[in-house]
């Protein structure tokens, strides 16, 4: 397969191709609320891809266009082609490519792609000289399925932090996870049982915030596939089980300059963070609750964001505990200098997260914020007269109250555009009426009987 229009990357996409004997290419995009997405296409339509796009019906995708502007472009990126692990056993194979999402009307990027509104975030990091490095933790719980392959929530192993077998029960299954992932080009640094029954961590190296957004959900995507192959269900669904942690997804983000060096590393600095690190950890501080509702998109969501259960409410920052919503992790190097934002969930699409997180930060970069101190005492611990005392605000209770902040807070809401953030808000609003009005087992537990 040789064309003269094609890039040097196009070109050694359909080189990989024919030497993989790759038969069919799935071209992904992620939806507004985050749901991954694709068209599935012969392989030998990869060079008209590149040339001319793939056409779909974007009326049929929550959050895009109306019925009337239903004709949109997918453009592949050929810098993320990667060959499907679960298919490689069979006799072809099949791959994947993330796709630019394009109005066809315009023939310009559309303004309700995520990913465009995670690169619109990064334009403004590249023009304030920076460029933005980000690794996520996302947690999740593995289920056995039942009779009909239907999930439960019936977790197949008793294992607790670090634990090894016999109780960790699914050191295969996440090994097996790695192997997928690793040859899909995943450098995977560490893989644990997490605290609660049944789940799971699987960390991957740092890299560019873009790339970072396109392996959250590659990663979920893969999690899911290969745990099914165990006949396990794979879920990152916040909180599953009352009364037990429930699933974070701890990202770390730092700041480059142009010459290569740490933006945030400042040796003179107590906790060796320069006055951008103090500023960026300042502008999310300040706009901590909006970035709640696209960091913790779902109902589910503020199951886990409570107090005792290891998950953060509240809005500090610590260059030692956990309880606060923003940690200064160790490092080793200057160039591992970083900050942690605890509060994000797996269940959150991850361009609008990382893009919402970069915006607020480099708010506070571009109006020099001042960062508060670091609060070092256990913060679960404080009674409401002492967080009122240090200034410690607390994340909105529900998503109906994240919602409100994201729709006040001018600047994260304009960062994701008017399309995104008014059918976002469209959408949220619609989840939360359903969850006010729906009748739970709790409460027939509780109530039925009793009135």
């Amino acid at each position: 397969m040789t064309s003269g229009n094609l890039t040097d990357a196009e070109q050694a996409v359909l080189d990989e191709i024919e030497e993989q004997d790759v038969d069919f290419l799935r071209l992904q995009f992620t939806d507004i609320l985050g749901t991954v997405k694709n068209v599935s296409v012969p392989a030998r339509q990869a060079e008209k891809a590149f040339a001319e796009g793939i056409y779909f019906d974007g009326s049929s995708i929550e959050g895009f266009v109306r019925i009337q502007e239903s004709d949109m472009r997918l453009k592949p990126d050929p810098d993320t082609f990667a060959v499907l692990p679960w298919r490689q056993k069979e006799e072809s194979a099949a791959a994947r490519m993330i796709c630019d999402v394009y109005d066809t009307s315009t023939g310009e990027p559309f303004e309700g792609d995520p990913r465009r509104v995670l690169k619109n975030a990064l334009d403004r990091a590249d023009e304030m000289g920076y460029t933005v490095n980000a690794a996520p933790e996302p947690e999740f719980f593995l289920f056995e399925e039942d009779e009909d392959g239907r999930a439960t929530t019936r977790t197949n192993d008793a294992g607790g932090y670090f634990d090894l077998a016999p109780k960790d029960l699914a050191s295969d299954v996440r090994r097996d996870i790695i192997y997928g992932l690793e040859s899909m080009g995943f450098e995977v640094e560490a893989s644990h049982h997490e605290v609660a029954e049944g789940q799971h961590e699987i960390n991957f190296t740092y890299d560019d915030a873009l790339t970072t957004a396109d392996n959250v959900g590659t990663f979920r995507t893969v999690v899911r596939a290969i745990a099914a192959q165990h006949d396990l269900h794979a879920t990152f669904m916040p909180k599953p089980i009352p009364r037990i942690n429930g699933s974070g997804m701890h990202t770390h983000l730092s700041l480059f300059t142009e010459d290569g060096e740490n933006a945030f590393h400042d040796d003179d600095d107590e906790f060796n963070l320069s006055d951008e690190a103090h500023a960026f950890t300042a502008g999310i501080l300040e706009h901590a609750p909006a970035i709640t509702a696209i960091a913790n998109p779902t109902v589910n969501s503020y199951k886990r964001l409570v107090p005792g259960y290891e998950a953060p409410v509240y809005v500090a920052w610590s260059d030692r505990n956990r309880s606060a919503l923003i940690r200064k992790p160790a490092a080793r190097t200057p160039a591992a200098s970083r900050v942690e934002l605890r509060s994000p969930d797996p269940s959150c699409n991850a361009y609008l997260a990382l893009a919402v997180m970069i915006h607020a930060g480099l708010d506070g970069i571009e109006k020099d914020l001042d960062c508060p101190d670091p609060v070092r005492e256990n913060i679960y611990d404080f009674d409401e007269a002492k967080r009122e005392e240090y200034g410690i605000d607390t994340l909105p209770a529900n998503l109906g109250e994240a919602v409100d902040a994201l729709e006040e807070d001018d600047a994260i809401y304009n960062a994701l555009g008017n399309h995104v953030s008014s059918k976002f808000v469209e959408a949220k609003r619609q989840e939360f009426e359903d969850y006010l009005v729906d009748v739970s087992d709790w409460e027939l537990d509780r109530y039925l009987e009793t009135f």
